[in-house]
C-alpha cells in the first residue's frame, strides 16, 4: 500500500492550520516536516515553534526530516515539541548507531537520510536498526525541484536489501515526486512519497493533489530504467 506524506514546506503558511485539515481529512498518512539549518543545506526553513503549533491541531503522525549539522543535539527537543519520527542523514551523523539508539530510547521512530550522491553501502552494517529509510531524489535544500533519475537504482538495491534484513522498515522517497515520477519510484521499490507541491500547489486543492498523486502511484512505471536520468 503506497502512503503519501505531504510536505508542509509547500504548504500555505498564511492558512497552515487550513491546509494540515485538508490533507487529513484527505485520508493522508503523515506530515512531513523539513527542518533546514543553513549549513547542511543551503536554505533555512523552520523549527520548534511550527511543530509545537501543528501538534495539536492534528492527529497524524509527524515526521521531522533534519536536514542539519550536529541533529543529535537537538533530538531531545524535537521529540518535546511532537515529532513522532525523527529522520537524521548519513552525511552529518559520523556516530548514526549511537544517534539511532538515542532516537529510539526517546520512544520515537528513527529514519536515516541518504542523499543522491550517498552510496546505499554506508548503511550495509546498520540497515537493521531504522525504522525508515528516506532516499533523497533531488539535492536537499529547495522544493520545486528536478528529479534525479539515477536514484531509482538506490531505491531498487534498499528495497532488496530491506526485504531480506528489515521489511518492516519504510522505504520512502523525497523530491520531485509528481504524476509522471511516483510510478517510477513506487516500481522501484518505494512504498512512502514525500510530495509537496503536487499536493499543496494543486490548482484544485490538496484532496485534488493527493488524488491525482495516489492514481499515478499506483499505474507503477512498467521499466523506469529506461528513463533519462534527470
Amino acid at each position: 500500500m503506497i502512503k503519501i506524506a505531504p510536505s508542509i514546506l509547500a504548504a500555505d503558511f498564511l492558512r497552515l492550520g487550513e491546509e494540515v485539515k485538508a490533507v487529513e481529512s484527505a485520508g493522508v498518512d503523515r506530515l512531513h516536516l523539513d527542518v533546514m539549518d543553513g549549513r547542511f543545506v543551503p536554505n533555512i526553513s523552520f523549527g520548534f515553534p511550527i511543530l509545537e503549533a501543528l501538534r495539536p491541531a492534528t492527529r497524524l503522525p509527524l515526521e521531522t526530516h533534519l536536514m542539519m549539522v550536529e541533529p543529535e543535539r537537538y533530538l531531545e527537543a524535537f521529540a518535546r515539541a511532537g515529532a513522532d519520527t525523527l529522520i537524521v542523514h548519513q552525511e552529518v551523523s559520523p556516530h548514526l548507531d549511537r544517534t539511532i539508539h538515542l532516537v529510539k530510547s526517546l520512544g520515537k521512530r528513527a529514519g536515516v537520510a541518504l542523499n543522491p550522491s550517498t552510496p546505499v553501502s554506508l548503511l550495509e552494517d546498520t540497515l537493521e536498526l531504522f525504522d525508515l529509510v528516506l532516499v533523497m531524489t533531488v539535492n536537499p535544500g529547495f522544493g520545486h525541484q528536478h528529479f534525479i533519475g539515477y536514484t531509482l537504482e538506490k531505491i531498487r538495491q534498499i528495497r532488496e536489501r530491506l526485504d531480506r534484513r528489515n521489511p518492516q522498515c519504510d522505504l520512502e522517497v523525497d523530491g520531485g515526486i509528481d504524476a509522471e515520477t511516483a510510478p517510477r519510484v513506487v516500481a522501484a521499490g518505494a512504498r512512502v512519497l514525500v510530495a509537496g507541491t503536487s499536493v499543496f500547489g494543486d490548482p484544485a486543492g490538496p484532496a485534488a493533489g493527493l488524488r491525482s498523486l495516489t492514481q499515478a502511484a499506483a499505474r507503477r512505471g512498467s521499466n523506469p530504467a529506461e528513463r533519462p536520468n534527470h
